[in-house]
């Protein structure tokens, strides 16, 4: 019986890190895009590189930081709702 407890914690850790590799890919992507189209340059491939100055290092961290974080929960928290969701229909129909 603890077996099978314990299985959909390790199912819900195989979906949220298959999730969060797309997700994340995806987002780094967007933000890239994003910030050559707002500032008309590509990201900084080296943001520790002293040809790059201080405020687009910090300004391209924020908004990666950010972007990703929240990305990040927005696809965790949507997900896990349809997991909880999907386990009480299938737990209804045992």
């Amino acid at each position: 019986m603890t077996e099978k407890a314990e299985r959909p914690d390790v199912v819900w850790r195989l979906i949220g890190a298959v999730i969060g590799l797309g997700t994340g890919f995806v987002a780094r992507k967007a933000i890239e895009w994003g910030w050559q189209k707002v500032t008309g340059k590509k990201p900084p491939a080296d943001p520790d590189s002293l040809e790059i100055s201080m405020a687009e290092a910090i300004g391209y961290a924020v908004v990666m930081g950010v972007g990703m974080e929240v990305t990040r929960i927005v696809a965790t928290r949507t997900v896990a709702k349809r997991w909880q969701s999907w386990k009480q229909k299938a737990g209804g129909l045992s």
